[in-house]
């Protein structure tokens, strides 16, 4: 039985790929941040399975990571722990670079020192090409424009660096936008579904969003997580970018999540510059095609389609509040 370790296992893509090495008969273990409140619902359907372990740590602990790593010996550890929003990371900088890029240096060094004979997967972003035109792919020049952004790029850099440097088997997974009825409920395709879910059952009148024309590359989180453990098991290390190759407007999406439950957008959608970043990123729309000629990869559900879905998760959600029942453990799609 192959042994897995997962950071940011909570998370939309840590439950995802939990749920997919579960199935594939890994033992996994993931690492949960220690809080007065549990936040781990997206996995909650999960705490009865015997191969899932989870150990408190966090990525700003040095000797903690590399004890856990001393003490699962993975066979693979795929590290999506990150400060993941874009917006907070102008205001929350020092942590940002903390967790996403010293974090990833920490784990690295963990698994080199126990000389653990592992596979290593980075969750890198889109982020880091920032003002670069698209369609970007692996050649692409990065120019982030957030800290968020320049955390990710140094930590994509120090995984290729110890893939060079120690020969160990590491991945950079370049991912683009990826969502669920499972994001976070403060990125912008969340707030957008479960505002219409909420203004379509009258207990909402509007949603405040901020730039509309940003153009992004959406594609369906369990898919990518499929994509992720596909790296890991190519002969060779080597890194992808993960996406559809179909780009869409912020407003486009808001179209189509807020026409499928039978409103239109412009009725609903305010707007405010608070919401904007200090520094845009116009574009991003991914090539994949190294994914799917190296890995068989291919993404199959697309931004619009994908609206819906997150819509109708989030109005059969609401329709369960309002009828007094209790929230789903996140067995959504």
């Amino acid at each position: 039985m192959k042994r897995a370790f997962i950071t940011g296992i909570t998370g939309q893509d840590g439950s995802y790929l939990a749920e997919l090495l579960l199935s594939k008969g890994y033992d996994v273990h993931g690492l949960v941040r220690r809080s007065s409140s549990l936040n781990r619902s997206r996995i909650e359907h999960l705490h009865e399975n015997p191969h899932l372990h989870l150990h408190y740590g966090d990525l700003t602990d040095g000797v903690g990571v590399a004890n856990l790593v001393r003490l699962i010996e993975p066979d693979e550890v795929y590290n999506l722990g990150a400060m993941s929003h874009v917006k907070v990371s102008f205001e929350m900088p020092d942590y940002t670079a903390s967790t996403n890029s010293i974090g990833t240096l920490r784990l690295l060094e963990a698994i080199n020192a126990a000389d653990l004979n592992c596979r290593f997967y980075q969750a890198s972003t889109s982020e880091m090409f920032g003002s670069t035109p698209p369609p970007q792919n692996e050649g692409s020049i990065f120019h982030p424009r957030s800290p968020y952004g320049a955390s990710k790029l140094q930590a994509h850099w120090v995984t290729v660096n110890y893939r060079e440097a120690y020969g160990l088997f590491a991945v950079s997974g370049i991912l683009f936008n990826h969502e669920s009825p499972r994001r976070g409920e403060n990125f912008v395709t969340r707030k957008i579904t479960k505002a219409v879910a909420a203004i379509k059952a009258g207990v909402q009148d509007s949603l405040t969003l901020g730039n509309v024309s940003a153009v992004r590359d959406w594609g369906f989180a369990p898919e990518y997580v499929e994509g992720m453990w596909r790296m890991l098991q190519a002969d060779e290390p080597d890194d992808y970018i993960l996406a559809t190759g179909e780009g869409h407007t912020v407003a486009e999406f808001c179209e189509a999540a807020f026409s499928h439950a039978g409103l239109d957008w412009h009725d609903y959608v305010k707007y405010d510059e608070r919401y904007e970043r200090p520094s845009e990123v116009d574009a991003l729309i991914g090539d994949a095609s190294k994914a799917h000629q190296a890995l068989g990869w291919k993404a199959q559900t697309h931004a619009l389609e994908l609206a819906r879905i997150m819509v109708d998760a989030d109005i059969d959600e609401m329709d369960r509040f309002l009828n007094g029942s209790p929230p789903s453990l996140r067995q959504v799609p």
